[in-house]
């Protein structure tokens, strides 16, 4: 089936509950596989401009909705980083992909860099965006945690926005670098404040698993930094110069640990891909044409 902006959609089923994943590009080539961020992310808001470009350049480009995100619903259970990272093995499996470009934002970072470790014979380079689950401490961190655990707080906070998109709307407004005159600021807003209501129909908290578990009390339970030294594949280290939720310093140097490259882009926040779409899919399609040109043929 297709849909008239985002691929060739897919509908698929995993031993949890169903995925969703979005298709672009020619069927043979260097397959890329986008990972979106928590929250009201989804891949069809995210990846909206980065998936159709790299498929346009020749790569086979796999979005993916995370479960309890966009269209892959219901899932019940724990969806912590090992969820997450043998998640993204099953996904693989399926899709019957050996190896990949593994490209994540936030979250999804994080979980990309953490299957990378896990999995290095499966991941041929690894592209990620303000990654998640770099600091060993966060500010705030027992504040943070507590409120994390407040009895049905988050899922108060989904119905909160459910009910209320037009306060979507001017958050958004202020945590876009440009406000309202990003690229494609109506449909971006219309999305989050579809995904809001999507959670709110389905139970859902307004946080990700991956994030409420990551934290502990007084420090992360989840701190990859030590361990990037430990990379096989090629890396790129992606940071919106103006992101409030992902230290510079944090990504690079994890860059740096892991004999990578880092990149800082001007005029963008966390959500790099909505700020700065296009200096986004230069900097990934340089990257790639380094380390998985896209006339090499599939993997």
């Amino acid at each position: 089936m297709m849909t008239p902006d985002f691929g060739d959609v897919d509908d698929l089923a995993l031993g949890g509950g169903p995925v969703r994943v979005y298709r672009f590009g020619p069927p043979t080539g260097p397959v890329v596989v986008l990972l979106h961020g928590a929250g009201l992310d989804t891949a069809r808001g995210v990846w909206r401009r980065v998936a159709p470009a790299l498929g346009q350049a020749g790569y086979r480009v796999i979005a993916v909705d995370w479960p309890r995100h966009g269209g892959s619903r219901p899932w019940d259970g724990v969806l912590d980083d090992a969820f997450c990272r043998l998640f993204v093995e099953e996904l693989l499996d399926q899709l019957e992909v050996d190896r990949c470009v593994l490209m994540g934002l936030s979250l999804g970072g994080g979980v990309a860099i953490g299957f990378a470790l896990d999995f290095p014979e499966r991941v041929r380079a690894l592209v990620v965006l303000g990654p998640g689950g770099l600091e060993e401490r966060r500010p705030w961190q027992f504040v943070t945690w507590a409120f994390l655990r407040v009895p049905g707080l988050l899922r108060w906070m989904t119905t909160w926005y459910a009910r209320r998109p037009g306060r979507v709307r001017r958050q958004m407004e202020g945590y876009l670098v440009a406000g309202a005159a990003t690229p494609d600021f109506d449909e971006i807003v219309r999305d989050i404040a579809a995904e809001a209501a999507q959670k709110d129909a389905h139970g859902e908290r307004i946080l990700d698993d991956w994030q409420i578990h990551a934290y502990g009390p007084f420090r992360m339970r989840l701190h990859l930094l030590p361990w990037v030294d430990a990379l096989r594949c090629p890396s790129l280290w992606v940071r919106g110069e103006r992101d409030q939720l992902v230290r510079g310093r944090d990504v690079e140097a994890a860059a740096e640990a892991s004999g990578g490259r880092f990149v800082s882009i001007p005029d963008a926040g966390h959500i790099v891909t909505y700020d700065q779409p296009d200096a986004v899919i230069a900097e990934t399609l340089r990257f790639l044409d380094e380390v998985a040109p896209a006339n090499t043929g599939s993997d």
